[in-house]
């Protein structure tokens, strides 16, 4: 727990993050927080907002790093929940998808980046369909979320991120208890993955929208 008590309060104080539609993630039971993905801080801020603890499939690259700087992100990468996923296919990929398994098998909230890597010029790209087979397989809602101005303040690129305000702005469960059964139907996975990426995009408008309401508090 040390984002909590460590990373958060510094975290807040410097950023001053805001959030909207924060009532959308439940109080308990699992979830998937499925999130566009600009920048490496991406993962720091949206565990930061929420009121429950969660865990976030990372890429393992976070964790292989040499050097001071590798050791300090793979150290910051685990204090803040995050899982290495291996995304080079085949049985690492089924890896990772287990381990989000257990994670939502426990009661517990999964983020995940659907487009499976940061967009570099902010854009949302084609989602991956692990997302859908785990929300599936595991019955449970996925919640859209976008992140904002994170690429502002900590670019592709940049290790020591600029001071800036961020926001998340979180909508409404998605519910694809309809399908439930059919995760071996690759075009049912492609249609659900569509469908979150879709919602994705319509936040992520009505967030342009409400960013200049917010920016002014």
């Amino acid at each position: 727990l040390m984002k909590y008590i460590v990373i958060g309060p510094l975290v807040k104080a410097i950023f001053r993050p805001w959030i909207v539609g924060r009532r959308n993630v439940p109080t308990e039971g699992a979830a998937i927080l499925a999130s566009n993905h600009l920048s490496v801080s991406d993962s720091i801020f949206l565990p930061l907002m929420i009121d429950r603890p969660m865990s976030f499939l990372a890429k393992s690259d976070y964790f292989t790093g040499k050097g001071l700087k590798g050791w300090a992100t793979r150290m910051f990468m685990k204090a803040t929940g995050q899982i290495a996923i291996d995304r080079t296919g085949g049985k690492a990929s089924e890896a990772s998808l287990n381990t989000g398994l257990q994670v939502l098998g426990r009661g517990d909230l999964l983020g995940i980046y659907p487009e499976g890597t940061r967009s570099p010029d902010g854009k949302l790209y084609r989602g991956r369909t692990g997302l859908a087979r785990m929300a599936l397989e595991a019955h449970v809602p996925v919640i859209p979320v976008v992140m904002v101005d994170t690429d502002v303040i900590m670019p592709i690129g940049r290790s020591i991120p600029r001071v800036g305000r961020v926001g998340v702005v979180i909508g409404e469960p998605l519910d694809f208890s309809r399908f439930a059964g059919m995760e071996g139907d690759r075009y049912i996975l492609r249609s659900v993955t569509d469908e979150i990426m879709v919602a994705l995009q319509r936040l992520g408008e009505q967030d342009r929208k409400s960013t200049r309401l917010n920016s002014s508090h």
